[in-house]
C-alpha cells in the first residue's frame, strides 16, 4: 500500500477512536444537561473544567507538542537519541505543570474571574473557585499524557493516544451515574472525575510509550542544547496557542454576563466538536509528524500528496456536516439535550450557537490542517502573527456585538475569525514549495463536494418543511430526527457518487486495510 493510503489509514485509526470518544462526549454532555440543565451549578462546573482545559491547550497541545513533535519525528527518523530527549522534555514539562498548578490553587478566585467576571457578586462564584480548585490538578496529567502522545504519534502509533480521551468521557459517565444513585453532588462528583481521568489518560498513554521502547521517567530537569531549540521553536507556537485561549477567554467573558449563557454555548461547542474533532483533529494529528518526516527526507512530491489528500477527505466530511447544523440545529439540539432540567427555551438558545459554529466549521477544520505545513517546517511564527490578528478581529465582533445579539457575539466572533485566520493560512502557503500547494486532483474534487452538499442542503431543508408538524410531538421527535440525517446522508452520498466527488481509488483500498 502507498505511504498515502497509510496516511488515510492512520487518519481513520484516529478518527475512529476519537469518533467513539466524541460519541461517548456526546452521552456526557446529555447527562450534564439533564441533571444540570443550563443553571448555575452547571457554569460554574464548565467554568472550572475550561481552565484546566486552557492552559492544556496553551502548554502541551500548544506551545510544547507543536514544536516537539516536528523535532522529535526528526530525532527518531535520524536516530539521534530520541529518548534521551524526550525524557528530557518529560522532566522539565512535569516541574513547569507542577509549579502552575501550585500556583493556580492559590490564585483560583483571580482565574475565575479572569474567565468570567459576569459570576462576581453571584452564586456561580464560589462553586466555581470550589470547582477549579478541584480540576486544575488534571492540568498536570493531562499535559503530561499530551506529550507521550505525541511520542506515540510521531513513532506512527496512533491508537492508544486517540482511545484515551474515550477513558476520560467513561469515567466522568460513570462518575455522574454513581453519584446519582448514591445521592451526591453531581458538580462535586464530576470534578474529583475529572482529577481521576487525568491519571486514568496519563497511565493508559505511559504504558504504550513504554511498550515500544519509550519509557519516560522523571528526574532532575536538564536544559540541553535541544530543549533551548525546542523552546526558541515553541514560544512563537505558545503566543499562538494563548492568542487562541484568549478568543476562547472573551467569548466566555461575554457569556458570563448573560444567565446560562455559559452552558448553551458549552453545549453548542460540543456538538460541533464531534465532526471537528473526528475529521480535523484526527487529520492534524496525523499529517504534522507525517509532514515532518517526509521534509526531511526531500519528498516534496509526497508531502503535496498527503496534504492534499487530507484536504480532501476533510472536504468531503465536514462540508456536510456543516450544512446540517446550519440547517436543522434545533432538532438535534432538542431530541439530545431536551430532558431532566434541559428545557425547550435552553434547546432554542442553545440551536442558534450551533448554527452559527456550524457556519465556521469548515475553516476550524482547515485549521487543523493548514497549521502543520508551518510547523512541520520550524515556522511557528507566521501562525502566530496571523493567529494575532484573529485575535483582535474576535474580541471586537464578540464585544461589540454582545450589546446587539447578546451571548450569540461570542459564537458569531469564534466563527468570523476562525474563518479570518483559515484564509490567511492558505494564503500564506503561496511562499512555500511545492508540498503545499494544489494538485490537480483536488481542484476537480472541491467544485463537486461543494455541490453535492448544496444538494444535499436543499434535500435536508425540504424535509424538515415537510415534518415540522411532526417534530413538535415527543414521541416522534427521535423518528423525525433520524429520517431527516438519513434524507441528507443518502443524498449527499448519492450526489456525491454520481458528480465523481469520491475518492474511489485510495479510499477503497484504506477501508480495504
Amino acid at each position: 500500500m502507498s505511504k498515502p493510503s497509510r496516511m488515510l489509514s492512520s487518519v481513520f485509526t484516529v478518527g475512529s477512536w476519537t469518533m467513539l470518544s466524541r460519541i461517548a462526549g456526546l452521552v456526557r454532555e446529555v447527562m450534564i444537561g439533564a441533571f444540570l440543565g443550563a443553571g448555575p451549578v452547571a457554569d460554574a462546573f464548565i467554568a472550572a473544567f475550561a481552565l484546566p482545559n486552557m492552559f492544556r491547550r496553551f502548554f502541551a497541545e500548544g506551545a510544547f507538542n507543536m514544536a516537539f513533535v516536528p523535532m522529535f519525528a526528526k530525532k527518531l527518523e535520524a536516530g539521534e537519541n530520541p529518548l534521551g530527549f524526550a525524557k528530557d522534555a518529560f522532566s522539565v514539562m512535569a516541574t513547569l505543570l507542577l509549579i502552575l498548578t501550585l500556583l493556580a490553587q492559590l490564585a483560583m478566585p483571580a482565574l475565575v474571574l479572569a474567565m468570567n467576571s459576569g459570576f462576581y457578586g453571584d452564586a456561580r462564584f464560589d462553586m466555581a473557585v470550589f470547582f477549579g480548585r478541584i480540576c486544575f490538578p488534571y492540568v498536570f496529567f493531562i499535559s503530561l499524557a499530551a506529550l507521550l502522545s505525541g511520542v506515540l504519534n510521531a513513532a506512527g502509533r496512533f491508537a492508544a493516544a486517540a482511545a484515551a480521551p474515550v477513558l476520560l468521557n467513561i469515567i466522568l459517565i460513570s462518575t455522574m451515574a454513581s453519584a446519582y444513585y448514591l445521592g451526591f453532588e453531581i458538580g462535586h462528583a464530576l470534578s474529583w472525575g475529572v482529577v481521576v481521568a487525568g491519571i486514568g489518560q496519563l497511565i493508559l498513554v505511559w504504558k504504550a510509550a513504554a511498550s515500544i521502547g519509550f519509557r519516560l521517567t522523571l528526574k532532575m530537569p536538564h536544559i540541553s542544547d535541544d530543549l533551548k531549540r525546542l523552546a526558541i521553536i515553541a514560544l512563537p507556537a505558545g503566543m499562538a496557542a494563548g492568542v487562541m485561549q484568549i478568543n476562547l477567554l472573551v467569548g466566555r467573558q461575554v457569556a458570563s454576563y448573560f444567565d446560562g449563557a455559559i452552558s448553551w454555548l458549552y453545549y453548542a461547542d460540543r456538538l460541533y466538536q464531534l465532526p471537528l474533532g473526528v475529521v480535523g483533529i484526527a487529520i492534524g494529528i496525523v499529517l504534522l509528524p507525517d509532514l515532518a518526516r517526509r521534509l526531511r527526507a526531500g519528498d516534496d512530491a509526497g508531502g503535496q500528496d498527503a496534504f492534499n489528500r487530507a484536504t480532501e477527505f476533510a472536504l468531503l466530511l465536514t462540508l456536510p456536516c456543516a450544512a446540517g447544523l446550519l440547517i436543522i440545529p434545533e432538532p438535534i439540539i432538542s431530541v439530545l439535550f431536551e430532558r431532566g432540567k434541559f428545557t425547550a427555551f435552553d434547546s432554542t438558545a442553545t440551536a442558534a450557537a450551533v448554527a452559527v459554529y456550524g457556519a465556521g466549521l469548515p475553516a476550524f477544520v482547515m485549521q487543523k490542517i493548514l497549521q502543520p505545513l508551518y510547523f512541520a517546517r520550524g515556522d511557528t511564527k507566521t501562525p502566530f502573527y496571523y493567529a494575532l490578528f484573529s485575535m483582535v478581529l474576535n474580541a471586537i465582533l464578540a464585544v461589540g456585538l454582545s450589546y446587539y445579539i447578546g451571548y450569540l457575539a461570542a459564537a458569531v466572533g469564534t466563527s468570523l475569525s476562525s474563518i479570518a485566520l483559515a484564509f490567511m493560512l492558505w494564503r500564506g502557503t503561496a511562499k512555500m514549495d511545492d508540498a503545499a500547494k494544489i494538485d490537480d486532483r483536488l481542484k476537480r474534487a472541491a467544485p463537486r463536494i461543494l455541490t453535492a452538499t448544496i444538494v444535499m442542503s436543499v434535500a435536508v431543508y425540504a424535509m424538515a418543511g415537510f415534518m415540522d408538524d411532526l417534530l413538535q410531538i415527543d414521541g416522534w421527535r427521535v423518528a423525525g430526527l433520524m429520517a431527516l440525517i438519513s434524507t441528507g446522508v443518502i443524498s449527499y452520498f448519492v450526489a456525491a457518487y454520481l458528480l465523481g466527488a469520491l475518492p474511489k481509488e485510495g479510499l477503497r483500498a484504506t477501508l480495504r486495510r
